[in-house]
């Protein structure tokens, strides 16, 4: 009877160090950190156009144990159900707290932008940020039913685009991503801005192309207010801007080249015959030259009422300017800056 006895219990012990042993291992696979990386954080992002097996592999250089990753990732489903999108694992979590977050906490990211010359270089900056590249945004950024219908053309329909940061799906399709910059537009534009814009005889994509004049000529936010009054003042006697930043456009333009850098204007480049080039054509330019700083656009809304007609770069305070009131003022102001100009050597 003992003899049964000791091997009933025999057997029962082996079951419970089987069944431990089970547990332990599924314990081990489901629930232990299994993160190989020394950061707190670790960013994942994966592709609309991503099976189980590209995303394995995006996830696979975060952990630790991989066939333990793969066994869970089968064991929940994830192999055959994956999430495209931009996850966030963190330092010390197991296969079980992974498989949750890769499908179920797709996170947004900022996008960001400033300082863009064209739609090209917009998108290209855009695609940087998020999944769709930037032909297929380009393609939506100009589609010409889609400007039409919201009151933009080719040339201004850079001026939906406010420099800021937005918060969006790093998988957001193209359409949607430019949808959200209209939406901000709409909501920028709003009653105050609109009758502002109304009452110094602009359109918002005009004061949008004034505000991309005015930040190109001036980086300091205190100035841009009387920088945009001088500007206004020329337009409202319908004196030429004679603005060096677009007549470098202008040239860039004129060359398909947006990636020189001119630091000069010459007289030469005063001939270009190009809408853009404001020592040619008494108006505003047909669109902006870059995306300018929200405060420069409220810098021309607001824009300082003063008598000044002209301004150049002053060399005893960089980064500001001398505004004079009279030609003979200006040229004395510009004659100094050139004498500068010259002893720095830049000749372009």
């Amino acid at each position: 009877m003992n003899k049964y006895k000791n091997v009933i219990v025999g057997v029962a012990l082996v079951g419970l160090i089987a069944m431990s042993l089970f547990a332990f291992k599924v314990y081990s696979t489901f629930f232990s950190a299994n993160t190989n990386f020394e950061a707190q954080t670790f960013e994942v992002f994966i592709p609309s156009t991503a099976d189980y097996n590209a995303a394995f592999m995006l996830v696979a250089d975060a952990v630790e144990d991989r066939d333990a990753f793969h066994e869970t990732a089968v064991r929940k489903g994830y192999n055959s159900n994956v999430k495209p999108g931009h996850y966030i694992l963190k330092k010390g979590m197991s296969n079980n707290d992974i498989i949750n977050t890769i499908r179920s906490q797709n996170q947004p990211v900022k996008v960001r932008f400033n300082n863009q010359e064209r739609l090209e270089n917009l998108a290209g900056r855009l695609a940087q940020q998020v999944e769709p590249d930037s032909l297929t945004l380009l393609k939506v950024m100009k589609d010409s039913a889609f400007l039409k219908e919201h009151g933009f053309t080719e040339e201004t329909a850079l001026t939906m685009y406010l420099s800021n940061s937005y918060d969006c799906y790093w998988n957001t399709s193209a359409v949607k991503l430019r949808d959200k910059m209209l939406s901000a537009y709409k909501n920028f534009w709003n009653e105050d801005r609109l009758a502002k814009a109304k009452k110094i005889d602009l359109t918002p994509q005009e004061v949008y192309t004034l505000a991309s004049i005015v930040q190109k000529e001036t980086a300091k936010v205190d100035e841009r207010p009387r920088v945009a009054g001088v500007y206004m003042n020329r337009l409202n006697r319908g004196i030429k801007l004679d603005a060096d930043p677009t007549v470098i456009y202008a040239k860039k333009l004129k060359e398909k080249d947006f990636s020189q850098i001119i630091k000069r204007v010459l007289y030469v480049d005063l001939t270009i015959d190009s809408p853009y080039n404001t020592y040619k054509y008494a108006s505003l330019p047909p669109g902006p030259i870059i995306t300018p700083d929200l405060n420069a656009i409220d810098a021309v809304l607001n824009y300082e009422r003063h008598g000044y007609y002209y301004f150049v770069a002053n060399v005893e305070n960089f980064g500001y300017h001398k505004f004079a009131k009279t030609l003979s003022q200006h040229n004395a102001n510009a004659a100094a800056y050139r004498r500068w100009v010259s002893r720095q050597g830049i000749n372009r």
